[in-house]
This record gives structure tokens, sequence and C-alpha cells, in this order.
């Protein structure tokens, strides 16, 4: 895995300043240290989608998905795909023990990290969307607990049908924090008009005050 430095200072909140050899070398050292601790892993699971009274039913599974916005995300979509992907918990360990006695590296280690795990998200999008093309599908951007009124509380249930514990470590708290905490858990729609995810996400987000925004949009 390569880990893109311009990331990296974006969610360190950079914006086109100047940067001095000193943070470019330590940002160096950190996507180093990240890439050789991380033991990345993920789960997808594709169900048929059933529609009644304002609410989306994946068959198989006990997801119903009750919020606006994910119903107008998935409204073109046949299938779901829902997926979990983390980066291990000893990436966890090395951001704690930094943060405690190096916070500059703390910081500059979670944003690799949080670059890495989207990363992660975009290579496995991309895997889908090659298996989508071959049964000429289309699929739409992934979408999280946490954007737009798509709960939180969802995160859970997300983890229970996936079997996420089992498969692949990665279990959520009662205040819905997953553990590993760079882990990353969304729903993907698939049909044969389902929009196309965009290259550049942050275009079709709301939060026009987002500190992440980048390329003229904003980050989700």
């Amino acid at each position: 895995m390569k880990i893109d430095k311009k990331e990296v200072l974006r969610y360190l909140g950079y914006k086109n300043q100047d940067i001095d050899k000193s943070l470019t070398d330590l940002i160096e050292v950190c996507c180093k240290e990240v890439i050789e601790v991380i033991k990345e892993s993920f789960v997808y699971e594709i169900f048929d989608i059933e529609r009644t009274n304002h609410e989306i039913f994946l068959l198989g599974s006990t997801l119903v998905l009750k919020d606006v916005d994910i119903i107008n995300h998935l409204s073109d979509s046949k299938k779901c795909i829902v997926l979990a992907a983390t980066l291990g918990i000893e990436v966890d360990s090395r951001i704690a023990f930094y943060s405690r006695f190096n916070i500059t590296k703390g910081l500059i280690m979670d944003a690799c990290a949080t670059t890495a795990i989207e990363s992660l998200c975009d290579e496995l999008q991309v895997h889908i969307m090659e298996k989508a093309l071959t049964d000429n599908f289309q699929i739409t951007s992934r979408y999280s607990p946490g954007y737009g009124d798509f709960s939180i509380d969802n995160q859970s249930n997300i983890l229970n049908i996936l079997e996420a514990y089992k498969k692949i470590g990665l279990s959520v708290t009662e205040n819905n924090i997953m553990l590993p905490r760079k882990s990353v858990t969304a729903l993907i729609g698939l049909g044969e008009n389902a929009t196309l995810y965009p290259k550049n996400k942050c275009k079709s987000c709301k939060n026009g005050d987002c500190d992440f925004r980048k390329d003229g949009g904003y980050c989700v």
C-alpha cells in the first residue's frame, strides 16, 4: 500500500502552505511505520433490496434502512453491498503510544492511518466496481453510518450481519466506536442505472464548511 502524503497533509489541516523539510521527513517516517504495522483486512456481502413504506430491507439480513439520505443514495440500486474494512489493532497502539510521548508524531501517525484506511476502501471499491461492470452493473459511491442522517447506530447491525468480529476482528462499543478505530463500514448500491461513484466524492458532500475540503469539493 502507498500512502498519499498530500492526503496526510490535508487531514493535518494544511491548505497549500509551504512545508519545511523536517515535517516532510517526519511524514515519510510515519507513513513507512504505518505501512509496516497495518494488517489490512475486509469483508463484504451483497444483498437484494426490497422497498416497503419508505424503508429499504436488505433481504437475508436484519438491516432495515429508514434514514432519508441512505434511501436516496440507493434509489436506483437493485442490490446493496455491505462492507467493513480495518487496518488492525497495532496501528491504534502505535498512535496511542506516540500521542502520549510525542504528540506531533501521534497526530501525523493518525493522519497517515486515516489516509491508509481510506485508500484501502478505495481499492476495495474499485475491485467491486470492476466485478460489477462484468455483469453490466454500476455502483454508487460508498456511504457510511454518520454521513448525512444515516444514523451511526447502524454500525453494530452492519458488523453483526457481516460477522465482522469473527472474520476480521472488528467490533463496536456501546457508544458506536469501532475497535480497531482505524476501520470503516459502508454501503454501496449496485444496479443497472446506479450513479457511478465519483473519483472526487467530496463534490457531492453537503458539508460546505468542512475543514478537509479538497479539489474544489468537500470531504465526506
